[in-house]
């Protein structure tokens, strides 16, 4: 066999480095922050570079879609509402930015749970052993009648209970967005997948009632989704499973049905990026047009950021998050 021997570089080629072609420059760096600095100017202070692009990206669309008055749909997984962000996502709904939310299973429950007693979310570790985990009997009792009496009246599931903690009393109706939904009248969905969620353990749990409701909220989410259309924005909040793929069958409803749906922005916001998240939110709804955007930090963080760059941005500074969301 031929004995190899090191390569020469004296023979390599090279070019002048103003003609090869850069990614990062420095006016794309990130601005010195200042004491004091509102959060715009932090907001302004980010490098143009990765996901400081990506952020004022986003920020530019959604405010861009609220003072046009475009859909702009949160899916919500139940670790956002376990972090304590309702009050963040309450504030965009009130404010008009949001104008449709849709929750899996969990969400709802750890929602409901809030507005009716202001606690949730159970060590599973300890219960798990005893046979104890996922037994609270507010909780199954009062969701499944619930479920069940929607399912009589042809009603979806995210309304009925929004409408139930609003009109019976509950001590912290104001912190659920199920119930702020309900009194703004704005699509609110449930997507449940039977099984996955406490409630199912319980006695009273029918999976006919659960199924129709759900049923109902995945159409209603179809019509939600066809508003996306030219300029609307869909974030998707720590689900990892369900609403990407609950996300991508409507989307293809909508479009089945004769609707464009194009154009629009579509975000995935989680502390870990994940295949379906990525493909069905991300990429492959806005691979004919559009924009896909992935923010990878814990959602106590970035969430309240992200809502307080876009509400900063609909009080008079406009411009500077649009010309990022040119880009």
């Amino acid at each position: 066999m031929k004995k190899l021997q090191p390569a020469d570089l004296n023979a390599v080629r090279t070019v002048p480095l103003d003609r090869r072609k850069s990614l990062v420059d420095m006016k794309d760096f990130a601005k010195t922050p200042c004491a004091g600095g509102s959060v715009q100017d932090l907001v302004d202070g980010l490098p143009g570079i990765y996901a400081g692009r990506q952020f004022r990206c986003l920020v530019g669309r959604i405010a861009d879609a609220a003072r046009g008055k475009r859909m702009v749909l949160m899916a919500l997984g139940g670790h956002v509402i376990k972090c304590g962000l309702s009050p963040v996502v309450i504030e965009l709904m009130k404010r008009g930015v949001v104008r449709a939310v849709a929750m899996n299973g969990a969400a709802a429950i750890h929602d409901f749970e809030i507005a009716l007693c202001g606690r949730t979310s159970e060590d599973v570790s300890s219960t798990l052993a005893t046979g104890e985990f996922g037994f609270a009997e507010e909780t199954g009792c009062q969701m499944n009648s619930i479920i069940s009496s929607a399912a009589e009246k042809d009603m979806g599931l995210g309304e009925a209970l929004g409408l139930h903690i609003l009109g019976n009393g509950f001590a912290n109706a104001g912190t659920s967005i199920l119930a702020t939904a309900a009194e703004l009248q704005l699509p609110m969905t449930v997507h449940v997948a039977l099984g996955t969620d406490i409630i199912h353990q319980h006695p009273a749990a029918d999976g006919a009632a659960t199924g129709k409701t759900s049923m109902r909220d995945f159409r209603l989410l179809v019509t939600v989704v066809g508003e996306l259309d030219g300029g609307g924005v869909v974030m998707n909040v720590g689900s990892a499973v369900v609403l990407p793929e609950v996300f991508l069958k409507a989307l293809s409803v909508a479009r089945n049905l004769g609707g464009k749906v194009d154009g629009f922005t579509a975000a995935n916001l989680d502390f870990l990026q994940q295949y379906r998240a990525l493909e069905n939110v991300v990429r492959r709804p806005t691979a004919g047009g559009g924009r896909g955007i992935a923010l990878t930090g814990h959602h106590e963080i970035m969430l309240p950021l992200l809502a307080a760059a876009v509400l900063d941005e609909l009080e008079g500074n406009q411009g500077r998050a649009q010309a990022a969301s040119e880009k």
